[in-house]
């Protein structure tokens, strides 16, 4: 499967005119960025089923106190996560992705949370499993690692949404680490959007349901057209968001917005999930630039 061009024209019109409104912008750029860490934190360790609340992760970020006992693990992982997003978004302007970065990003990710895994792929007799299916065995994975990164870099004809998501399912599939393997390959992505000049993405907790299928699909069929639908999607809600900020549009909830123009609020969210609207996500709450029409 392959993306569809009706998506791969929205989001080429959207990153020109990103291309074309940050031109001098780029604090603000950074600041958005920066006010984005805690909710990427969140959603991706909640994925992976992490207690954390988007709030506690914001205080364990800002180092302010918490009112419930939380395990120091989850406490590091949240501060590893948001240590390794910050860092790949100056890393990803020096070089391609390599196998030394991607352990170098595990062993920032893992450190202080499981040091005798931290930074290495998995070895003799260390075997795991997703679901109902089992990884490769340990010996098959730095080959497999090098050849999806060979693919990757060789194939300059697929479009690059289509590399990235096939990128992602592969990764996921050989699953090569003992932890934190999905949270490497939510920032993975990232690294190969940013690289292109893309922003960042987020893969919500809240659709990880549709999220675990696309894995499913790829799994059983070789098909990829949910996780692509998904990457399209999150990545022109990235790209609205940060156009609105850039055009410096007073920006309010999709709610109040569907009281202003009195549509129904479920029409306009379905709308904001197809992104047929330029409508984007803060915290979980549809927001929209106020002068849409």
């Amino acid at each position: 499967m392959a993306t569809s061009n009706p998506f791969r024209e929205k989001i080429k019109n959207l990153k020109e005119q990103y291309d074309r409104l940050r031109i001098g912008k780029d604090s603000l750029l950074q600041i958005i960025d920066e006010v984005e860490i805690p909710e990427s934190v969140f959603n991706s360790n909640a994925i992976e089923n992490s207690t954390l609340t988007l709030r506690e992760t914001e205080k364990i970020l800002m180092e302010m106190e918490i009112s419930r006992n939380i395990s120091l693990r989850e406490v590091f992982e949240a501060k590893n996560l948001a240590q390794v997003i910050k860092y790949i978004r100056i890393k990803s302007q020096e070089g391609e992705l390599s196998k030394k970065i991607i352990l170098l990003l595990h062993q920032m990710l893992i450190g202080n949370i499981e040091e005798s895994v931290a930074g290495r792929f998995r070895k003799q007799y260390e075997f795991v499993r997703v679901g109902t299916h089992i990884a490769p065995a340990p010996e098959h994975i730095e080959r497999m690692i090098e050849s999806i990164l060979l693919e990757f870099s060789s194939d300059q004809g697929k479009y690059f949404v289509d590399k990235i998501v096939k990128f992602h399912l592969e990764f996921e599939t050989i699953h090569p680490f003992n932890d934190g393997n999905g949270r490497i390959g939510r920032i993975l992505i990232n690294y190969q959007l940013n690289r292109i000049g893309f922003p960042g993405i987020i893969i919500r907790n809240k659709e990880k349901k549709e999220y675990y299928r696309g894995f499913a699909e790829y799994r059983e069929n070789k098909k990829t057209k949910i996780m692509e639908r998904i990457t399209a999607l999150v990545l022109m809600e990235s790209l609205h968001k940060r156009i609105a900020y850039l055009k410096s549009e007073i920006i309010i909830n999709l709610a109040d917005f569907a009281k202003k123009i009195n549509k129904p609020l479920p029409v306009l969210i379905n709308a904001a999930g197809r992104q047929t609207i330029p409508a984007f996500r803060e915290k979980g709450v549809w927001k929209i630039g106020e002068k849409f029409k």
